[in-house]
């Protein structure tokens, strides 16, 4: 059975930073939303809703009071849902002890079909509005994720605009406290790394299958096949849409068409992640489709390998990812000045890395300097459109007191080992990650 106490524990850390911050203000409650299901595709909890619930159901809501008191509402599916998808919460005392919360109670009226929409009608969530009214009322601040920018918890953001249609107070009564939580579950204890650990594994024997699947001839789409099928014998998902670029392709960042044919003097940038208990992997490896780079391939390859190198033994509490008032704690900027001595800046077209977490870009504020408990990636890359050679190597790290440690430090990664695990045959057995895998 799984253990809730974590999200208790979180929630309570939650209530006391949105004291701290806003003081008397803080007299109403924190009410956030589940994500709701998409057709055709896996249901994905939203991220902050399940760093805080560890509660997979779609359509929920959570509002925790003031003194802590936290509730869960569930949409009201009848009898109906039962048939359709499996569900793990009721409204039971039994249920609300398990899940570690007060009460789980209905959102509203019984809706129509088996899965709540974003345009979903009042009576559906009836008993939340009652409560948000008496709340807006007393003249209370309602806090929730809805920060004002462009990108930033969408459906959330939708959600409580479909609720304010309802119940105009609620927009005047919300405060945004998504900062806080970002600074939350920016800071990873060793029982997430541990989590990050298991992602970062299958995603670095994902890597394996795919380089003893590269070959003259082969298609992008046959190697992405090889790989993923290593993620779901793991019983995980891909974290994102997986990168297998070869030739020309490579050049392209996120290109994840999987479509082109790979030939021998290509390279192959494969950049994948595993996903696993909503934790995410990021690591990118390029591969010689031959099996053995061309001087120049081999050249630009140990370049962009020398600065992550560098960049590694910098990553530590203090510098920032990238900060162009602060270049010499720049991550992404001491990068640019290392590869320009090479005179391979201007092919260094994107970030030196990103935080990484319960999202692949995961939240963390890029205006602060680095802390211990962050994991980030650290991936140079050289990109020449003209030569047709993109190449980009990541690795995950987490940051500690005195430097980062490497997550991802057992994948194999100089031109040596690279020629090596392109030029290995395709076996189970093969597929095999450090002593202790």
């Amino acid at each position: 059975m799984k253990d809730f106490s974590t999200y208790r524990e979180r929630r309570e850390r939650l209530l006391e930073l949105v004291r701290e911050r806003h003081g008397d203000e803080a007299r109403g409650p924190i009410l956030l939303f589940a994500n709701f299901e998409e057709s055709g595709g896996r249901f994905r909890q939203e991220s902050s809703f399940y760093y805080l619930t560890g509660v997979r159901e779609p359509g929920v809501a959570l509002m925790i009071e003031p003194e802590g008191r936290t509730t869960l509402f569930m949409p009201n599916y009848g009898d109906v849902r039962a048939h359709w998808m499996p569900s793990v919460i009721e409204c039971s005392e039994e249920c609300a002890q398990e899940l570690m919360v007060d009460e789980v109670c209905l959102l509203g009226e019984q809706c129509t079909g088996y899965q709540l929409h974003p345009f979903f009608v009042r009576d559906t969530y009836e008993n939340l509005l009652e409560r948000v009214a008496d709340i807006c009322d007393a003249g209370a601040p309602i806090f929730s994720l809805s920060p004002q920018t462009v990108g930033g918890y969408v459906t959330q953001r939708q959600l409580l605009a479909r609720l304010t249609s309802f119940l105009p107070a609620l927009g005047s009564a919300l405060v945004d406290i998504s900062p806080i939580v970002a600074q939350m579950r920016r800071q990873k204890d060793k029982q997430e790394v541990g989590i990050m650990y298991r992602a970062v594994e299958a995603t670095m024997l994902a890597h394996q299958a795919a380089a003893q699947a590269i070959g003259n001839d082969m298609t992008e789409c046959e190697v992405q096949a090889h790989l993923e099928f290593i993620m779901t014998g793991s019983c995980m998902h891909p974290a994102f849409a997986s990168v297998v670029a070869s030739g020309a392709n490579s050049t392209v960042l996120h290109y994840d068409q999987n479509s082109g044919t790979m030939h021998d003097g290509n390279l192959v940038v494969v950049d994948v992640g595993a996903e696993f208990d909503h934790y995410c992997g990021d690591i990118t490896r390029t591969y010689p489709v031959s099996g053995e780079f061309t001087d120049r391939q081999r050249e630009l390859y140990e370049a962009v390998l020398e600065t992550q190198e560098y960049i590694a033994d910098l990553a530590k509490p203090g510098m920032w990812l990238s900060n162009k008032d602060e270049p010499s704690k720049s991550l992404h900027h001491l990068a640019k000045a290392f590869l320009a001595e090479r005179g391979l800046d201007q092919h260094f077209i994107h970030g030196i890395g990103h935080y990484l977490g319960l999202d692949v870009h995961d939240v963390g504020s890029y205006q602060e300097p680095l802390q211990a408990g962050d994991v980030i990636t650290i991936e140079p890359g050289v990109y020449i459109p003209e030569e047709g050679i993109g190449i980009r190597i990541e690795d995950d790290y987490w940051i500690v007191g005195d430097g980062s440690v490497c997550l991802s430090e057992q994948l194999p990664k100089s031109v040596e080992e690279i020629e090596q695990m392109a030029q290995a045959v395709l076996y189970a057995e093969d597929i095999e990650i450090g002593e202790d895998s």
